[in-house]
């Protein structure tokens, strides 16, 4: 039976970073739109959509595995606000009795206080983006909180009983130095946290960081540096006894991520949200992005889906190749067609992929696979 999981988009922050490209909104913008929507009003609204998408598919409630607010900062809404939705799919869909339940969270938007409210309401699990604790990398990327506002964070989520802690990592920006990211991952290392996310800066188009690089200010990341600080990240990661289970994630044995394993594994999940994506076997919809629309939508009763697709066999199969390769338990040489499979034991030979796994049938990369693992998708799928 494919498991179900809820993404619950909270599109709010307090201020706009600039290398960030999500679909989330500061006070400022959403007050220029007709329809106000703001931090107070919005579980209301995420409840509603909760009820009228169960009311859509009452012969498909299956108890959920694995929910996840994230964002924009769900944390700038209240911490009761947050359990009310969580309470609204465990009354509306039921939570599997070990159901993870995680938020992600800006080190600055929590206290001691709040954390036990999260606690307490049924959260098991809370990701704190860190990024870096060089205070140069985080004006680079206009973050707002100072280093060490994200230990002490850790310190309460931990006082408070979280079963699992984990930070998020930015590595390659431009201006760090290796010394940088040696003092970020000596801070990892002395915080009690059981997994670690780590991504290469992107400059995404439309940013300020990527305006910021067209007009020279700053240089383009580099991709020779990136797989430099990768490999440094991942030694020094494995040495605190945390093994890489997807590309860019690590974790001591039995904290991996659930909810993000599900998306990797093609199951199903709830998008509930501005924006947010969802999954049924095969049929994929994303709702409107703008808040205001969507809010229209959800208090005239109505779909907020702004679009949705059938996936043929063919995608099925690209993103099977896309997505489970990725992951250290492997991707079924099964999936692959006739030349893909010709690609991948030349993948073997050059080393990109392991040999004894490719034996058992199935494709698991090497180290120097997940360096480059986009341009191995891409020759698997041929």
């Amino acid at each position: 039976m494919r498991t179900l999981g809820a993404y619950v988009h909270v599109p709010f922050c307090a201020s706009r970073c600039g290398y960030c490209d999500f679909n989330t909104y500061t006070a400022s913008e959403l007050q220029r739109d007709e329809t106000v929507i703001t931090a107070a009003t919005y579980a209301q609204r995420v409840i509603a959509e909760i009820e009228w998408t169960k009311s859509q598919t009452p012969q498909d409630v299956r108890p959920i595995s694995t929910v996840f607010f994230g964002g924009g900062t769900p944390t700038l809404l209240v911490a009761s606000d947050l359990v009310l939705i969580l309470d609204a799919l465990r009354e509306n869909y039921g939570l599997e009795p070990t159901a993870e339940v995680t938020t992600e969270a800006n080190p600055d938007s929590v206290d001691l206080q709040y954390l036990r409210m999260l606690k307490d309401g049924g959260f098991t699990r809370i990701s704190f983006g860190h990024q870096s604790s060089a205070p140069n990398v985080l004006a680079l990327l206009e973050r707002t909180h100072t280093p060490g506002k994200t230990w002490q964070a850790i310190k309460w989520a931990r006082e408070v009983g979280f079963e699992h802690v984990s930070v998020d990592l930015i590595y390659g920006s431009p201006g760090e130095t290796e010394e940088d990211l040696a003092n970020t991952l000596a801070d990892v290392a002395k915080a009690d946290v059981d997994h670690v996310s780590a991504y290469s800066l992107i400059v995404e188009p439309g940013t300020r960081l990527a305006a910021r690089v067209a007009r020279g200010e700053v240089p383009s990341p580099s991709d020779d540096v990136a797989a430099t600080r990768y490999a440094i990240i991942d030694k020094h990661l494995t040495e605190m006894g945390l093994s890489w289970y997807e590309v860019s994630n690590w974790s001591r044995q039995g904290a991996e991520c659930q909810h993000n394993l599900a998306y990797w594994r093609n199951q199903d999940w709830l998008g509930i949200g501005p924006g947010a994506h969802a999954h049924t076997d095969g049929t994929r919809s994303w709702n409107l992005k703008h808040p205001a629309a969507w809010a229209a939508r959800v208090d005239a009763m109505e779909s907020p889906a702004h679009e949705s697709e059938v996936l043929t066999s063919v995608d099925v199969a690209h993103e099977e190749i896309m997505l489970r390769l990725r992951l250290r338990e492997g991707m079924p040489l099964s999936v692959l067609s006739e030349d893909g499979l010709k690609e991948a034991k030349q993948a073997v030979l050059d080393g990109l992929l392991d040999p004894e796994h490719f034996e058992n049938n199935l494709a698991v990369l090497t180290f120097l696979g997940r360096l480059l693992a986009d341009g191995l998708v891409a020759r698997l799928w041929a």
